[in-house]
């Protein structure tokens, strides 16, 4: 059945026709990744070598016309578009086109689009990336000091079981959406779940509300296809017979079609899960991968500070002497002052292949300065570069030793090319969150 035959498998009205006319281009405008990264990405992407980062990546690509996070701006401009569009197409040849044809196509295009985009929060989730498990560093920063979003992510990563449960109800919703029996099911799970994180975005200041709602949107759409026939079933209790359209597709199309959603299932849930699981062990990107100073991490006590040669004791309110610091398993070191500190607010979900990029630890939060570090295990110097982007040209230069395994003596110059010693002696503290909550507690 051709999508220009003026035999329609139902009656539209010129009103319905003139409706759905902006709804399919507006609909079909949302779900194409019109974004003004995808040339930079696509010649980003090592397509030899892909890996779980990239994936995400495709799935999150949406209309963005505008560069930064995203904004209901963009949605207006892809509206203006469709509206326009509109217009032609009621000029055009194809005014009369087999409109129950087009719908079902477009609620093809918003199935898939939707799957693509749940499943790819989902695996980041079952595999418990999203929300990893506070670092040391968080672990030893005061509660006010976190953003309402830090503490939402820390309190989901540190129970990884329920942070997997929900990646699998994501994933469960997505695998429903690729089958057309089942969409209407896994619109419905979709609307509950995103719904929620929608609300969580704005009750906890995320920066995921407007992709949340994208994808609401989204399940709104291809849940409306049944909507009246389950109002009917279920509240009227009328007999209700289903939707069994479909086109008739020419012999060549129908291997298209089941090779199409056999990439889909191979490339976006089979591949994207084998190497988010591998990723999981070997890179967890909200951390640095690059391993910071053998045997160091834990967190230290200032024992001794001195500016310039003068000694600074230990003061709760003095801004320039450092309270404590924490060198983390991987290239991270925090020093907790009295410092103020800019909070990094970046709280959309980005996955980045280098450590420099890698801001989870240090964004929403005041309470710690982060510095990533570089090495020269040769000299035994320390090459820190202040992580927050409020902070750029931050910089110390340090030397270390180690006299014993529980101290680091630091000396070298800050930012202001004063000169500094820092006596550091490691604390054996204990962390409820990781320990047992079924077996006594000795601190």
């Amino acid at each position: 059945m051709s999508i220009t035959d003026t035999q329609q498998t139902s009656h539209w009205t010129e009103r319905e026709k003139t409706i759905f006319r902006f709804v399919f281009l507006f609909f079909a405008l949302l779900s194409l990744p019109l974004s003004v990264d995808l040339f930079q990405f696509i010649f980003g992407v090592n397509w030899l070598h892909i890996n779980y980062g990239d994936i995400f990546n495709i799935t999150r690509l949406s209309p963005k016309f505008i560069p930064g996070p995203d904004s209901f701006i963009n949605w207006l401009i892809v509206a203006v578009l469709a509206l326009i569009g509109s217009f032609a197409w009621a000029g055009s040849k194809f005014k009369n086109a087999n409109y129950d044809e087009l719908y079902y196509w477009l609620r093809v295009i918003a199935r898939y689009r939707l799957a693509i985009g749940i499943i790819g929060y989902g695996i980041i989730k079952v595999f418990p990336l999203q929300s990893p498990f506070p670092s040391i560093s968080n672990l030893n920063t005061a509660y006010g000091d976190f953003t309402d979003w830090k503490i939402f992510s820390m309190s989901l990563g540190i129970v990884p079981g329920y942070e997997a449960f929900l990646g699998g109800v994501e994933v469960l919703a997505g695998l429903l959406l690729l089958f057309r029996k089942t969409a209407t099911i896994g619109a419905a799970i979709i609307l509950v779940f995103t719904g929620n994180v929608f609300i969580s975005n704005l009750a906890y200041e995320g920066g995921e509300y407007v992709y949340a709602f994208y994808l609401i949107v989204l399940a709104l759409f291809v849940l409306w296809f049944d909507a009246l026939r389950i109002y009917n079933l279920l509240s009227l209790e009328h007999p209700t017979l289903p939707n069994k359209f479909k086109p008739a597709l020419p012999g060549r199309l129908a291997p298209i079609r089941i090779a199409g959603k056999a990439f889909v299932l191979f490339f976006f849930v089979l591949l994207y899960g084998f190497k988010a699981s591998t990723g999981a062990k070997q890179d967890a990107y909200q951390f640095p991968r690059t391993p910071g100073l053998t045997s160091a991490a834990g967190l230290y006590n200032v024992s001794v500070f001195k500016i310039n040669n003068k000694d600074l004791p230990y003061s709760a309110t003095d801004p320039i002497r450092w309270k404590d610091v924490v060198f983390e398993k991987w290239a991270t070191i925090s020093i907790r002052t009295n410092t103020p500190v800019v909070v990094d607010s970046a709280n959309y979900e980005q996955i980045f292949n280098k450590d420099h990029d890698r801001n989870y630890e240090s964004a929403g939060t005041a309470g710690r300065h982060y510095y990533s570090y570089k090495i020269d295990s040769v000299n035994n110097v320390l090459l820190l570069e202040n992580k927050n982007h409020h902070y750029k040209g931050d910089k110390l230069i340090l030397h270390y030793t180690r006299p014993d395994t529980a101290t680091i003596i630091l000396t070298g110059v800050d930012q202001k090319r004063d000169s500094i010693y820092v006596v550091l002696n490691k604390i054996d503290k204990k962390y409820p969150v990781q320990l047992s909550r079924r077996k006594s507690l000795k601190l």
